[in-house]
């Protein structure tokens, strides 16, 4: 069954004057014959249509809705023009799309407004893409042209053509941006850049006012922009074509000559340009004709600023630009000379001609020459010449074809020198030309330039349908086709008519040759040979001086007058030459090549030039041949040019872009139908459509045709063989078989029969859709009725239930009343009863109480009396107790008195005897000896005695002092009790004067209390209504109080609120400064690469000399940066590193310039102080050491031992104070921003020596900290000895201070002690001053902080309310973010002090045990011989790993080679512990710092560092690799923090670990350098993984179907069949989940942190969902409600593996939220204004551009669905206006989140890691 026949409610195309086709819809079947069709109108209107009785040919009939708004033309069913032209007018107005394919052919139609869709992000979008895979657009025509000729080899052009202000510059220029994007080498912008500077200049000299347009190019440009071998851009050549010239002599009403007259004459007033005589564009004859000297908006001075400007980028220097300049003044001269008639055939020129004048002055020419030549002209016969006058009009045209002669040999002048600043040294490889040139154009009156155009037009169209014709024919050949020759529209005859043997240019240069050949006598030639012979050719019916032609767009109508004039464009040769002779050298320049050659340049067809890069070469031949060649027609050399032109476009491949121009008001997405058709007839895009529509025009893939009509085969139909299942349905469906053909790979039909299906599915699918509509009613209204029944017995059963509970309520009730009663009666009998009760107990109570207190009493009497008769009876027994003993020791004592004496009388008479001597002097020494000891002790109880002696003086002294206090105070109470008694008697006297005034004032009182009662009833009634007034007033006040304690806790949320949002905006500046940070060591990284590849380069390129070889300066680049140098090697290294290339120069960072500006002031006061403290330190040693010069010596060496380090350290430290000056000198002598910039020498230089600084001021400070701990050890040791002897001598010879020697001694010790006390004072002094000013400096900046503060409130308050909130807000941060950074820093200072104590207590932990070392050595061996010696059972010992790895110096670089370089990740994973390489540098770090060896532990660290990045940059593109040197990094960073010795981070540590922390070096500095290594790395894994998962993003997540059945595939176009790349292979979802599997178990077997392996899951996530909504954004096929479903499913399927790895706290879905939600957006309802709020309310992840860039791109698939109308994408963003959100349209795809490393500590022991053979390490040794 065919289609080509419609039938009732088909749609149809009819014509209409005004919208040029309309549609309209059958009322009434068409039969066979019929002349009348019955239409109804979109609006309504029945009309009945006639047919075209001769052709009877049907109206065109519409295409399905679900075709409408295709990317391509020719997926079209139907192709016609009113179908092409809906289609782009709904792509237009509706999709607000402006691109879209015709075949081969892109149409782009002009917005008249900027749209943001030609970023760097589009760019990088379309970049790699197959051409039918993307929207259509211009980028994506760039990039087939670019692929095709690296993958070709083989040179391409791109075509743009259209009318002026269609867009075709723009169009070129976003090419040219395309090509120097992608081509990726690093000077391809100034290419792009110096091509686009050259606009400014093109267009001055090129373009003018016309009435279409006011800035319309007036020639054509061809760039070809250079490639190298690796297809990176390096240069660029231009050539135009088709310059106006007739524009500089002539100008149409409301049109302007070219921009850069009017530029002069308005830049006229400049001083430089006074010699050129200008003035107003009114005064010129070449700038009035117009009768519009100006522009609307456009500034003529301003504009030739930028000319100039561009000029002076271009390399055009002043000299010059002034010689431009003043042949353009002097062309303006030139066309107000006059002439006046001597007679009809000669003229004459005014003596002294002002306009001449000023011409030959600016010329440097002679006047009498010039004004001779213009009114004479030389003739040349065969025997002699002669001098011949001309006639007026003759001298005009003559001066006119000299003024455009002039202006086309400066153009090409100008355009040479553009071209010479495009050019490139590096030999060009391969080129895309972008060619610029006008279309068809057909004017009321058309002459020889429109005629020059559509020639060249023709020419152009015949290249482009045999390009077309071409493609169709390998299509067919490809596809196995039987070829049949197609018959399309070959414009040749048209071709033949113009430029063959006898056409019309020949028979132009005929007539002109001929003496007097006029344009009258060419028509009738044409006439005679053309008319009725030719049948392109046609003769006007009113006019015997115009000709038609039929041109392939249209019939144009030439009038021939001026076609004779302007084909000869007659320049004399005299006027040539006198120019040449002239003295101004640049026009001289102009014109010395006019006699060698010709160039295209010169060929003048019609007042319009052909500049072209190749020249035409005349053949050697006579002397004369010169001038002939000069004679030589316009046509005839134009015809030449474009041949060149062709040949040029026929050795390339072409891409075509045809600009549309929707109107000629330039109104933003309006669309003229009128103008849009005239266009595209002029332009070929009806032809190719024709050319398609005459084959197979609609082609579809096997597997695209099953999949789409598979609804209309049964289950037994589905073969296993797709080909052969689609070839049995189609000869059921379509019975001629000519509609259709089977190729290889596709089945081709003819225009229509996909329409035909399309209605057979779309029938079939509405008879699905009623039978499901029929089982759902029914299916809804049997649950309906069950759903009633259920709430009918539901209603029952709860009627009942009430009734039984109001019943048992009613039981209830009275069961409950009589329990009330019976509890009642209870309560009242009971509290009887305890009332009779408590009585009862009350009175047992008080009785009791009353017996109890009675008998207390009595036995309390006679406890006391026993008391006091015990007391008395003790008393009696004491008294007779002393008697009696009193008269005993009486009795004794009178006893032993007796005894006494009796003794005395013997010991008397013994004394007297020799012998009793003798006896008594035995035992006379040890007498003697306990004498001496008696006396000894005597002396401790004086002591004692005199202590207790001063003791009680003391406190007699207290005592007596009270007392006399006392006594003073008595004496005083006893003069203030005789004042009181004076006072009683005065008080008593004025008692009897109050009594007196007493009885006065009662009698008052009553007069009072009356007045009284009287006022107190008054008040009342005040009070009364003060207290209403007052209640009033409360309930104001409440209401007050509760809208203040509204208002203050509104304040406080909006507070709160806004502290949430700045704590917020906090964090993301500080995520942004650390990604910024992350950011440039990418770049720094990517340049070190760089610089080290073209390193390389230079290596391989320079050829070694023998001998002795110096290393390369930038051979220890790295150690440079990482490490820290002493100062012989930061000024060796500094002339050095001025040498390094210029890659590594970035912009200055300015903040990191303040903070290292900072930072160095701040070590200039650190140094200062402790240098102030080392002089204080050395006077009070100068002090101690005058003392101690009376004392003996005490530790001399240690003392000069400790000048001499004093002394030490002074040197250094004024050696340090020297280099900061010479660094800050240099710092302001070279402080240009390349100086101090990133990766300057002068900024590394600054880098070096702060660290080195820093590092020598660290150490400096340690030696100083310890000096001082010695001094105050010495001090403690000199002082308190010698002052505890005199104290102690003090103490013990108080009492035998007998004689002033000893009191002297005391004095003297007394008055030393008073020094050392007055010294302490001082010094307390002195720090009680320095505090002082300390607070005083505070107090200051406080003053001026608060000054400050006060300035910005008074500006603040100056400001309105809303700036003054906004202002105090900013302010607030800042100053927030100011003491944040303080903070920071104070912290980092006390880490750095809490660092250097525990390097202190470890130095004097080490100095305690030397020191015991040597009091040990110090003991004599004398002594060591005469201590017994124990014999000692020493047991043999397994021998105690430290966890330390040692290795010789010589044996790094075979350490680095084996474990780093050489090492296989896979092997390691497999079989080793993770992390192993990084536990082993460690150990070997930790050895190093055991042994105190500084050099060791930097080299080691810097090959680490070198060697991973070695590797990387070897294995870099390998996941396995990356991953695991990004793991082992971690674990090394992980190491040096956990065993630094910092309390942070050894809180996870075992003690055994802690025993393992490096002792001798602080490497905080290494830790930074090894966490931007990790960065690096880091990112480099991001790119590796963005590599691998990048081809199969788009394909399983968008184009794969995961739900088989659900997505219907629409028609392709021609796009799709023509791809650049043939399918490699289809990707589906289960090949990413399986990537991310092996990503995800490869990274856990290296034992990566599980955060770090959480941010890179996070990473690929927002990769993936960034790449799939870029490509859903630019894929109009993959915008409709079966694909979000297929999206949804997907990142469903994205979660559940999410799960699975226990990673859904990663924030890795969170990234998929645009994704999620754009695929919601595409299946909601996109209808009423409730769908609108609801989408806007969903869509917060999407921005503005990008929720309607889904709408608009929304597409049906099948019939059943509705597009999306433009009134609810207008409410969707009119309720969107106020959100504020990036206007840009895609998603970074390319952007990687910050990466944090969180410490994790290890839990193995360093000690038991054992080191494998297989690794090679056999030279370490554990220890």
């Amino acid at each position: 069954m065919s289609s080509s026949e419609p039938f009732h409610y088909a749609r149809v195309w009819i014509p209409d004057p005004e919208e040029v086709w309309k549609s309209a819809e059958l009322l009434k079947d068409y039969k066979q014959g019929d002349k009348v069709i019955q239409l109804r109108l979109e609006e309504g209107k029945e009309l009945e249509y006639c047919l075209d009785p001769k052709t009877k040919e049907l109206p065109p009939l519409r295409n399905p809705d679900i075709l409408v708004g295709e990317n391509d033309l020719t997926a079209l069913s139907y192709l016609h023009e009113p179908a092409v032209l809906h289609n782009l007018r709904v792509r237009f107005i509706d999709s607000k799309l402006i691109y879209t394919y015709c075949g081969i052919v892109l149409v782009a139609i002009n917005p008249y407004e900027q749209l943001p869709i030609y970023g760097e992000d589009i760019i990088n979008a379309y970049s790699g893409q197959n051409m039918g895979d993307m929207d259509p657009h211009i980028f994506a025509v760039a990039e087939e042209a670019y692929k095709q000729m690296a993958r070709d080899e083989r040179n391409q052009s791109i075509i743009v053509s259209g009318e002026s202000g269609a867009g075709k510059t723009v169009s070129a220029k976003y090419a040219m941006r395309y090509f120097a994007t992608v081509s990726g080498s690093a000077s391809e912008a100034n290419v792009e850049e110096k091509v686009l500077a050259s606009n400014p200049i093109m267009e001055s000299i090129g373009n003018a006012k016309t009435t279409r347009n006011d800035n319309s190019s007036r020639f054509g440009k061809y760039i070809e922009i250079g490639f190298d071998k690796r297809y990176r851009i390096i240069g660029a050549n231009m050539r135009t074509y088709l310059l106006e010239k007739s524009r500089v002599v002539f100008q149409a009403e409301e049109e302007r000559n070219y921009h850069i007259f009017y530029q002069l004459c308005a830049s006229a007033a400049l001083p430089e340009f006074k010699t050129l005589r200008l003035g107003n564009a009114n005064y010129f004859h070449y700038t009035k004709q117009g009768g519009s000297p100006v522009i609307d908006g456009i500034d003529d001075a301003k504009e030739m600023v930028h000319t100039r400007q561009a000029c002076s980028l271009l390399g055009i220097n002043d000299s010059h630009q002034m010689g431009i300049f003043r042949i353009l003044a002097g062309i303006l001269h030139l066309g107000n000379v006059g002439f006046t008639s001597r007679d009809a055939d000669s003229c004459t020129i005014p003596h002294k001609h002002e306009p001449l004048t000023i011409f030959c002055d600016l010329m440097g020419v002679e006047y009498q020459e010039m004004s001779h030549w213009l009114c004479h002209r030389k003739l040349a016969t065969a025997s002699e010449t002669y001098i011949k006058p001309i006639s007026k009009l003759q001298a005009i045209n003559a001066r006119d074809a000299l003024a455009k002669h002039i202006y086309a040999k400066l153009f090409n002048w100008i355009v040479d020198h553009v071209n010479k600043a495009l050019h490139s040294t590096v030999k060009q490889h391969s080129f895309i030309g972008v060619l610029d040139i006008y279309g068809f154009e057909t004017f009321e009156i058309n002459s020889f330039e429109q005629f020059c155009i559509n020639y060249a037009n023709e020419k152009l169209q015949q290249q482009f349908n045999m390009h077309v014709f071409k493609l169709e024919q390998e299509e067919y050949m490809k596809e196995q086709i039987p070829w049949t020759l197609i018959d399309f529209y070959d414009n040749q005859p048209c071709i033949n008519l113009i430029e063959a043997k006898l056409g019309i240019l020949d028979l132009l240069d005929e007539e002109c040759k001929m003496p007097k050949g006029s344009d009258d006598s060419w028509a009738q030639k044409l006439y005679n040979t053309h008319l009725k012979k030719c049948a392109l050719f046609e003769k006007p019916r009113m006019s015997n001086k115009a000709f038609i032609i039929q041109h392939f767009a249209d019939k144009v109508e030439y009038q021939c007058e001026g076609f004779l004039e302007k084909n000869k464009d007659t320049v004399y040769e005299e006027q040539i030459k006198v120019l040449k002779s002239s003295k101004f050298k640049m026009l001289s320049e102009l014109f010395q090549d006019e006699e060698k050659a010709l160039s295209p340049t010169s060929a003048t067809p019609s007042g319009r030039t052909l500049l072209s890069r190749t020249a035409v070469k005349p053949a050697k031949a006579k002397p004369g041949q010169a001038s002939k060649e000069h004679k030589k027609t316009v046509g005839h050399q134009f015809r030449n040019s474009l041949h060149l032109l062709m040949e040029t476009l026929n050795a390339t491949t072409p891409h075509y872009v045809r600009c549309i121009k929707p109107n000629d008001f330039k109104f933003p997405f309006t669309f003229d139908e009128k103008r849009a058709v005239q266009q595209l007839r002029a332009c070929g895009v009806l032809e190719t459509i024709r050319i398609s529509a005459a084959g197979f025009p609609s082609r579809w893939t096997y597997q695209e045709f099953f999949s789409r009509y598979r609804v209309l085969m049964k289950q037994k139909d589905v073969l296993s063989d797709r080909k052969q299942t689609c070839k049995n349905l189609l000869e059921k469906l379509i019975l001629d078989k000519d509609k259709y053909q089977f190729g290889k790979t596709k089945i081709f039909f003819r225009a229509g029969q996909v329409a035909y299906l399309e209605k057979i599915r779309a029938d079939k699918l509405r008879v699905a859709c009623i039978r499901i509509q029929k089982t759902i009613r029914g299916w809804l209204m049997r649950k309906k009725y069950l759903r009633m029944r259920k709430a009918a017995i539901t209603i029952q059963r709860y009627v009942r239930g009430y009734q039984a509970r109001c019943y048992a309520k009613f039981l209830r009730r009275t069961r409950a009343a009589i329990l009330i009663q019976k509890f009642q009666r209870m309560y009242v009998v009971r509290k009887r009863y305890h009332l009779m009760r408590a009585a009862t107990i009350v009175l047992q109570s008080l009785l009791r109480g009353y017996i109890a207190r009675n008998k207390y009493q009595r036995m309390l009497r006679e406890h006391k009396a026993i008391i006091i008769q015990k007391h008395v009876r003790g008393w009696l027994a004491r008294v007779r107790y002393r008697r009696s003993l009193k008269a005993i020791v009486y009795l004794q004592c009178c006893y032993r008195r007796m005894m006494a004496k009796r003794e005395l009388k013997k010991l008397k008479i013994e004394a007297r005897s020799v012998e009793r001597y003798k006896k008594l002097n035995i035992g006379m020494e040890n007498k003697i000896m306990q004498l001496q000891r008696k006396v000894d002790e005597q002396h401790k109880d004086y002591k004692s005695l005199l202590e207790k002696l001063t003791n009680l003086e003391t406190t007699y002294n207290t005592e007596t002092e009270k007392l006399r206090s006392d006594v003073e105070r008595l004496r005083m109470s006893e003069e203030e009790a005789k004042n009181a008694t004076n006072r009683v008697n005065m008080l008593q006297e004025e008692i009897t004067k109050l009594r007196k005034e007493l009885h006065q004032t009662q009698s008052e009182k009553k007069t009072i209390e009356e007045w009284a009662d009287k006022y107190k009833q008054e008040t009342e009634q005040l009070v009364s209504e003060l207290k209403e007034q007052n209640t009033s007033l409360k309930k104001e006040k409440e209401e007050l109080n509760r809208r203040i304690h509204d208002q203050a806790k509104e304040m406080t949320e909006t507070m709160e609120k806004k502290l949430v949002e700045e704590t917020k905006q906090l964090e993301l500046d500080l995520n942004d400064e650390r990604l910024r940070y992350q950011n440039l060591l990418n770049e720094f990284s990517r340049l070190e690469e760089r610089y080290e590849d073209l390193k390389d380069e230079v290596n391989l390129m320079s050829i070694p000399k023998p001998g002795h070889k110096r290393t390369d300066s930038t051979h220890s680049s790295n150690e440079s940066e990482y490490t820290f140098s002493s100062e012989i090697t930061e000024t060796e290294d500094l002339p050095l590193r001025m040498e390094e290339p210029s890659e590594k120069k970035a912009p200055l960072d300015m903040s990191l310039f303040l903070k290292l500006q900072k930072r160095v002031t701040e070590l200039e006061q650190e140094k200062q102080s402790l240098q102030d403290e080392l002089d204080r330190k050395e006077e009070q040693a100068l002090r101690t050491k005058t003392r101690e010069e009376e004392r003996p010596p005490m530790r001399g060496a240690e003392l000069e031992y400790e000048s001499l380090k004093r002394q030490e350290l002074e040197s250094e430290n004024k050696k340090l104070k020297n280099e900061l000056n010479e660094l800050q000198k240099a710092l302001l002598e070279k402080s240009s921003p390349v100086v101090t910039a990133p990766g300057a020498p002068a900024y590394r230089v600054l880098l070096d020596q702060l660290t080195s600084v820093s590092e020598e001021l660290d150490v400096r400070k340690e030696e100083v900290l310890i000096l001082r701990s010695q001094l105050v050890s010495q001090k403690e040791a000199i002082q308190p000895k010698n002052t505890m002897t005199d104290s102690t001598i003090l103490l013990e010879d108080v009492q035998k201070m007998k004689d002033k020697g000893e009191i002297a001694q005391a004095y003297i010790g007394l008055k030393e002690t008073n020094r050392l006390l007055e010294s302490q004072l001082q010094s307390q002094k002195k720090s009680h001053d320095n505090e002082l000013e300390a607070l005083r400096g505070e107090i200051q900046s406080l003053k001026e902080e608060n000054n400050r503060q006060q300035q910005l409130l008074a500006q603040n308050l100056q400001l309105p309310p809303e700036a003054r909130i906004e202002a105090s807000l900013q302010h607030e941060i800042t100053r927030l973010t100011n003491e944040n950074l303080d903070l920071m820093e104070q912290l980092e200072k006390q880490d750095k002090t809490v660092r250097k104590l525990k390097k202190q207590l470890k130095v004097f932990a080490k100095k305690i045990g030397e020191l015991e070392v040597g009091q040990m050595e110090n003991i004599s061996p004398g002594q060591i011989i005469d201590e017994p010696i124990r014999p000692v059972n020493i047991p043999r010992k397994e021998k105690d790993f430290q966890g330390m790895l040692e290795y010789k110096k010589d044996d790094e670089p075979k350490l680095v080679k084996n474990l780093i370089l050489d090492l296989k990740p896979r092997g390691v994973a497999v079989n080793l512990i993770p992390g192993l390489p990084a536990y082993i540098l460690f150990m070997c770090v930790r050895h190093a710092d055991y042994l105190n060896d500084d050099q060791k532990v930097r080299s080691l660290l810097t090959s680490t560092i070198n060697g991973i990045k070695k590797v990387l940059k070897k294995r870099g593109d390998d996941f396995e690799t990356v991953s695991f040197w990004l793991s082992n990094t971690c674990r090394f960073l992980h190491c040096l923090k956990q065993y630094s010795g910092e309390e942070g981070f050894m809180k996870h540590n075992t003690p055994r670990q802690n025993e393992h922390c490096l002792t001798n070096f602080d490497l905080a500095e290494y830790r930074q350098v090894l966490s931007d290594l990790a960065i690096q790395i880091y990112q480099q894994l991001v790119r590796v993984l963005e590599n691998i998962l990048q081809p199969m993003i788009v394909s399983g997540m968008l184009e794969h179907e995961t739900i088989q059945g659900v997505s219907g595939v629409k028609p392709p176009g021609l796009r799709k069949r023509t791809s650049s790349i043939a399918d490699e292979g289809t990707y589906t979802l289960d090949s990413i989940i399986r990537q991310l599997n092996t990503f995800h178990s490869v990274m856990c077997q290296h034992g990566m942190d599980p955060e770090l392996i959480k941010q890179v899951v996070k990473q690929t996530f927002y990769i993936t969902g960034a790449v799939t909504l870029n490509n859903l954004l630019l894929r109009k096929d993959m915008c409709s409600w079966s694909k979000g479903m297929q999206i949804r499913y997907n990142v469903s399927q994205l979660e559940e593996w999410l799960r699975d790895k226990n990673l859904m706290n990663s924030g890795a879905k969170e990234t998929l939220e645009p994704l999620i939600q754009a695929a919601q957006l595409l299946q909601v309802k996109k209808k009423t204004d409730e769908d609108a709020e609801a989408i806007c309310s969903m869509c917060n992840a999407l921005t503005t551009a990008q929720i309607v860039k889904v709408l608009n791109l929304y597409t049906p698939v099948n019939e059943f669905e509705e597009r999306v109308s433009i009134s609810f994408i207008r409410t969707i963003q009119m309720r969107l206006r106020d959100r504020k959100d990036s206007p840009q349209l895609l998603m970074d795809a390319k952007h990687i989140f910050p990466v944090t490393f969180p410490f994790n500590p290890s839990s193995l022991a360093l000690e038991t890691i054992q080191i494998p053979a297989s690794l090679g390490l056999a030279f370490i040794s554990r220890v």
